[in-house]
């Protein structure tokens, strides 16, 4: 029972230390989409440049979060297993149902550890919880930027016009953003559905992550 107890607090610990870090990218893309949008709004003759230089940086903090995800639901996934199959029988019932060999699932999790969710899924999760609102921001943003700078939009050529980067034609960039959003639109859907569809047939009562 005392180890029991020490190894939950322990998981505790790294399950609260990782989530604290996810906290840290989304920070670090909110204050870099923030540097972007003053930047970009300082005058009306401002370049939307850094509106869409920022994006890059955004995916990166994205890709570094879902990893850090990943460590994440591993801790918190073990400390879930242990409230579910040892203190939840525990308090209730006073029998740990030991014959469905649960024990032995979480001590092979130890042994060989690994990844309870892909990064995928993890890339999905973390769009919905966060990086959905910062994407909206950063496009509306953009889109903003275009058709009110340096004055009002008054015909479609204007806006592939105010879009175009360098040698790069504006229709190009506004295809590009259009995939950009869609994508990451289309992932935090299919996570979504792949965690309902999870959670509504999961079959194996030992399953973790």
């Amino acid at each position: 029972m005392g180890v029991i107890a020490h190894l939950y607090r322990g998981e505790i610990y790294r399950s609260t230390l990782w989530r604290t870090r996810l906290d840290t990218t989304t920070n670090w893309s909110v204050v870099t989409l923030g540097v972007a949008l003053s930047i970009a709004y300082s005058s009306p003759q401002a370049s939307p440049l850094p509106l869409v230089l920022v994006g890059i940086l955004i995916v990166f903090f994205l890709m570094l979060e879902a990893r850090r995800y990943r460590y994440f639901n591993v801790w918190r996934a073990r400390c879930r297993w242990i409230e579910l199959h040892f203190m939840v029988p525990m308090l209730t019932e006073g029998d740990l149902h030991m014959e469905e060999r649960w024990q032995d699932r979480l001590a092979e999790d130890y042994r060989r550890p690994a990844y309870h969710v892909s990064m995928w899924t993890a890339i999905g999760r973390r769009i919905r919880r966060n990086y959905f609102w910062i994407l909206l921001i950063q496009t509306i943003a953009y889109i903003g930027k275009l058709v009110v700078h340096p004055e009002p939009l008054q015909s479609t050529a204007e806006l592939l016009s105010r879009a175009t980067i360098g040698p790069i034609p504006g229709v190009l960039v506004l295809s590009f953003g259009a995939v950009y959003c869609t994508s990451w639109g289309l992932i935090a859907l299919w996570s979504a559905r792949s965690d309902a569809e999870r959670a509504r047939q999961r079959s194996d009562p030992l399953g973790m992550g």
